[in-house]
């Protein structure tokens, strides 16, 4: 199925869930990162549970550090 992923049409397999993007965006690092699909923020407690759609929107944002 197809999904835009930060801007970028990415192809996924069925049934994938919001927990393989962010594990493909951002490794096994997991704090720092928040979630929008279809611009509804997705708490991380349900991230293995939400599955994606064919068509969904989804931003992966990571915090930096800085001063």
């Amino acid at each position: 199925m197809k999904v835009t992923v930060n801007g970028d049409e990415r192809e996924l397999a069925p049934a994938a869930r919001v927990a393989d993007v962010v594990s493909d965006f951002a490794g096994r690092r997991r704090s720092g990162i928040a979630v929008a699909l279809n611009g509804e923020i997705v708490p991380r407690s349900e991230w293995s549970e939400v599955t994606i759609e064919d068509g969904d929107r989804l931003e992966v944002l990571s915090a930096i550090g800085g001063g």
